[in-house]
């Protein structure tokens, strides 16, 4: 498509964008599991008057733009607080959740061969760790060394400590692994990596923002964050539960001086000193300000109040789906993240089901989720947005099923598509 040879009216520019969006997954009516997570109209229209004020500002430079300091200062302070850090934490926005997990491991190298003289860095990671990991390692010559779950999900401690070496610089768990939403045992992940003098990464991208506030509600939350000895850095995705817009995520150190490991310095340039503590050179002011807008109008009531909404919605989604016959959930998920599966096992005289034929079935009745394997699974995220849709997903899940099980319907495409591909 060439471009239009004169320039059209935003009527009309209107119209063609909102044409393109037709086909696009409803998350405005809370059909949709992930992607997008809805804190409600009131938040949405505090959101909407940030982004025309802060839709130009650019974050290259905060001497220019001091007030974008001054909001990732303050966001980063908080999301510090919330994850135990004291006064000591430091860290930086991000994008989101992927270039989080890129800078951790930048900075994991980067401590490794100052501080150690490590020139072949390794990292382990469990095979329940995000992708980003594994980009990470790509990009930046690091040997991964990737270990399997046990049979809850969580990563084999037993096996990752196996793979240690003396030029290991990062060793990973996540609080919750995204697949099947359970957390790893991040104290015993944290003791191997402090044995071997390496940085310990907390991927909260998924719970950072909702783990905090879970404990707060009474919940039981096992040890994730800086109360842990031996983590040195965590990622926790603003735009996931935080419930702000895409994209902004927060990468925190347990200390500036660890901090200091993921920010590229450079004084050797024509044109005079530069410095970035992200992948990114030039940064969009608006994401940072709307998390900021976010963060600052939910408070901590807010966040309770959203969080409590999700977790009370998952957990009837987890007791719906484990109530019909033919589909289960895998592991023991406790917070908002599962994956729904074929009974390996179904009752006696009952059909399996093929669960990507049921997720057909369940997109052709407006419901949204991502397809995962091994095993074959659908993904679900549930956030505030879905509470009030809840009964009418189980029913649709359950008439659904039932298809599946009395045609024995099953899908040839096999596929798992989690990218930004054509």
């Amino acid at each position: 498509m060439s471009l239009p040879e004169h320039g059209q009216p935003k009527d009309q520019i209107l119209e063609a964008l909102e044409a393109k969006r037709a086909n696009d997954v409803r998350w405005q009516d809370g059909r949709t599991f992930g992607m997008v997570y809805d804190g409600g109209p009131e938040l949405h229209a505090v959101q909407d008057a940030v982004a025309s004020a802060f839709l130009h500002e650019n974050a290259l430079n905060t001497m220019a733009f001091p007030s974008l300091g001054q909001i990732q200062g303050e966001v980063v302070r908080a999301a510090a607080d919330l994850c135990h850090g004291g006064d000591a934490a430091a860290g930086f926005m991000t994008s989101g959740g992927t270039e989080s997990i890129l800078m951790a491991v930048l900075a994991a190298r980067e401590r490794g061969r100052i501080e150690r003289g490590i020139d072949r860095p390794e990292m382990v990671v469990g095979e329940n760790a995000h992708a980003a990991f594994h980009k990470a390692a790509h990009s930046f010559g690091i040997t991964l060394h990737k270990v399997p779950v046990r049979d809850d999900w969580r990563v084999d401690t037993d096996a990752m400590a196996d793979c240690v070496t003396d030029s290991t610089v990062l060793v990973v768990g996540s609080a919750p692994a995204y697949p099947q939403g359970v957390i790893d045992d991040i104290e015993t992940i944290a003791a191997i990596g402090a044995d071997a003098g390496a940085n310990v990464h907390t991927d909260a991208c998924m719970g950072g923002f909702i783990l905090p506030f879970a404990e707060q509600l009474g919940h039981d939350v096992p040890p994730w964050d800086f109360r842990v000895p031996g983590v040195t850095s965590i990622s926790a995705d603003i735009h996931k539960l935080g419930y702000a817009p895409k994209g902004a995520s927060v990468i925190l150190h347990r200390s500036k001086e660890l901090r200091r490991y993921q920010t590229f310095v450079f004084d050797q340039w024509l044109g005079g000193f530069y410095a970035s503590p992200n992948m990114q050179g030039t940064r969009s002011g608006l994401p940072m300000a709307l998390a900021w807008a976010t963060m600052w109008h939910l408070g901590l009531d807010g966040y309770q109040h959203l969080t409590d909404v999700a977790l009370r919605a998952a957990a009837q989604m987890r007791a719906g789906v484990r109530a019909i016959d033919g589909i289960d959930v895998l592991g023991d998920p406790q917070f908002h993240l599962l994956a729904i599966a074929a009974d390996p096992a179904p009752p006696a005289g009952a059909a399996g089901v093929d669960i990507f034929a049921v997720g057909d079935a369940m997109a052709a009745r407006g419901w949204f989720h991502d397809r995962q394997a091994p095993p074959d699974s659908l993904h679900a995220t549930v956030s505030a947005g879905n509470a009030p849709v809840m009964n009418a997903y189980l029913v649709d899940l359950a008439d659904v099923v039932a298809e599946a099980q009395a045609t024995a319907a099953a899908v040839d495409d096999r596929s798992t598509n989690y990218a930004t591909l054509e």
